[in-house]
């Protein structure tokens, strides 16, 4: 058995979890994936899995392999297609998820160009603020903002954008202009549910730091509300450029303290731990990620 077949062999077992599992889903024998094991732990002279009555699990040297060998089979995959000359021609489908506001503003107008250059390729857009489970909703590849708290997801920071307090014209004129992070104690507060920022923010100018608790007067779990109620005068925000790209462009909001920054926010690629990266994943990816700096 070549050393591919045996990579994905190991891998398979990996995230199955058993080797009765693993030989359905390969369309083989068991004691044929007991055997590859053996002669692959034999081979590279160390335990890999860790046998018990339930399951089989990994050791620290088999996370180690499975995690290159991982690697090496979607870039073996990629070279495949790459040498049949069908890169332009993916097929099938491809589920991928977004932030709603992020999605309808950066990923959908352009989403056009991704589908023209493969037209055999289905994609299903999932339109979602909730930090979704990958594996349960079968997605390929999903788009998140902000700092990432999951060490064990398999995550690729693609970007980063400012952060703005921003504020209608309207609001400002009816309630004045603050001049300092503290005034905004003083202001009426737009806090979305879901930020990874929260509450308290630390602001930058120079060598100075100001932390500051906002007080919200309105709290909502959406990013399309946070835009509605800045757009309509209800306060002010605390936002990437990416939520108020078209109206920062405009002038429908204004940034405010500006000589004042704050952490940026990152733009992320997740994908599903325990899957193999499909080759139409990481094409998108790859277009996503020049589309998203070209556009900076």
């Amino acid at each position: 058995m070549d050393r591919l077949r045996e990579m994905e062999t190991f891998v398979r077992v990996v995230e199955t979890g058993s080797f009765s599992t693993a030989a359905r889903y390969l369309r083989i024998g068991q004691p044929t994936i007991s055997k590859t094991i053996a002669a692959l732990e034999d081979r590279l002279g160390v335990r890999l899995l860790i046998r018990s009555t339930r399951r089989l699990s990994p050791t620290e040297a088999g996370i180690a392999f499975y995690e290159r060998a991982v690697r090496t089979i979607a870039e073996a995959n990629e070279a495949d297609v790459a040498a049949q000359g069908v890169a332009s021609g993916l097929e099938g489908r491809l589920r991928i998820c977004s932030p709603v506001t992020f999605a309808r503003l950066h990923l959908v107008p352009k989403l056009g160009a991704f589908l023209d250059a493969h037209p055999k390729l289905r994609l299903e857009l999932v339109m979602d603020d909730r930090t979704i489970d990958l594996v349960a909703e079968n997605i390929d590849v999903a788009i998140r903002l902000g700092t990432l708290t999951d060490s064990s997801l398999r995550a690729r920071k693609l970007t980063q954008a400012k952060r703005y307090v921003v504020a209608n014209p309207a609001y400002l004129a009816r309630k004045g202009v603050p001049t300092n992070p503290v005034d905004l104690l003083e202001h009426d507060g737009i806090i979305y549910g879901q930020s990874s920022g929260g509450q308290e923010w630390i602001f930058r100018r120079g060598t100075s730091e100001t932390s500051v608790q906002l007080r919200a007067r309105l709290t909502l779990s959406a990013a399309e509300g946070i835009r509605e109620a800045v757009l309509s005068g209800q306060g002010f925000a605390i936002t990437s450029h990416w939520m108020f790209a078209p109206e920062l462009m405009s002038g429908a909001v204004i940034p405010i303290l500006k000589e004042w920054s704050l952490p940026p926010m990152e733009l992320w690629v997740i994908y599903p731990s325990g899957k193999l990266t499909s080759t139409k994943a990481r094409a998108f990816v790859k277009w996503f990620e020049s589309t998203m700096i070209t556009s900076k």
